[in-house]
């Protein structure tokens, strides 16, 4: 018979290199997830946070002193509001500075771990449980070209909710000061090294939670115990029965926060006042050297797990 009659036709387009294989596979996976209304539902909660941080910028850039004292007040006046300005503004991390950014990726966290459980059953999990993996495989595309293009989509799914909101933050804070040719582009790249470390952990880790869990409600339940139920045993150990912080190397989040906050230049500090922190030792981190370390420990099995997985699915060419 006709292949023609069977609706199947030539390819007439450019052909073009293997390296774009992954493309059309993350940019099918994307149209699945922005097909959900769920997802919408938590990007739109994710972005009160960055509404929040972004009003808050803008509202303490326009306060002026002098207009609001109606030029009546003493110099000696202006200079203490001006100073409980900027104190008020320091404390609740709102001045456009690498506090700022460090504070806005730690709360976004919360978002971004329930939207990429959401994002992983749906990406990966439906091509095992509805035989698309084989499909995907017996075309003439290698096997990381798979990966490649879902790790690619969980890519940009993290970059909407950290990395391009923080760069809209900065170009805020930018235009809303007066030194903005004198921009401090290393707090840009501080930025960009948080969101990359954000990325190279979470879309494999996704990716490969993703494929041994299948189902929305296990990968959940993986999820909320890897990056929560870690935390309240390393915050106890640490912060409770002074253990030393290197059991906090167990919180995988909080690996990514210290390390973001090495890119930003800051210290790894979760918030309170510097009384609180004194007395309940909450800013004890573990070096940054160690978290690297176990961050790569993380990459390194979640690659070969997936090499390993991923050479399980029979074919038939």
């Amino acid at each position: 018979m006709n292949v023609n009659l069977l609706g199947y036709r030539p390819w007439s387009g450019q052909r073009r290199g293997a390296w774009r294989t992954p493309w059309p596979i993350a940019r099918v996976a994307l149209k699945m997830i922005f097909r959900q209304k769920l997802f919408w539902l938590l990007y739109v909660a994710a972005l009160l946070n960055f509404l929040l941080f972004a009003s808050g910028i803008y509202l303490f850039s326009q306060i002026d002193i002098e207009a609001l004292t109606n030029n009546r007040a003493t110099p000696q006046m202006i200079k203490f509001w001006t100073d409980m300005k900027m104190t008020l503004q320091k404390q609740l991390k709102l001045a456009g500075d690498a506090e700022t950014y460090r504070n806005f990726f730690w709360f976004q966290g919360y978002f971004t771990m329930a939207i990429l459980a959401l994002a992983g059953a749906t990406l990966v999990g439906g091509d095992y449980q509805h035989g698309s993996l084989p499909f995907y495989l017996s075309k003439p595309i290698h096997r990381w070209h798979y990966l490649i293009g879902k790790m690619a989509a969980v890519a940009v799914f993290i970059s909407m909710l950290t990395t391009v909101p923080a760069i809209l933050l900065f170009i805020e804070g930018m235009l809303l000061s007066e030194e903005f040719v004198n921009a401090p582009w290393p707090l840009l790249w501080g930025v960009l090294g948080y969101g990359l470390t954000l990325t190279v952990v979470l879309s494999p880790l996704v990716v490969m939670l993703a494929s041994w869990l299948r189902r929305t409600v296990p990968l959940v339940m993986v999820w909320a115990g890897l990056l929560f139920f870690c935390r309240i045993v390393a915050d106890v150990l640490v912060d409770l029965l002074r253990y030393d912080p290197h059991w906090r190397l167990i919180d995988l989040w909080n690996l990514m926060f210290v390390v973001g906050s090495w890119c930003l230049g800051v210290t790894p500090d979760r918030g309170g006042s510097e009384r609180v922190r004194q007395l309940s030792l909450a800013a004890r981190q573990p070096p940054v050297e160690a978290a690297l370390l176990v961050l790569a420990g993380v990459f390194v099995v979640c690659i070969v797990y997936l090499h390993l997985r991923i050479r399980a699915v029979e074919v038939v060419t």
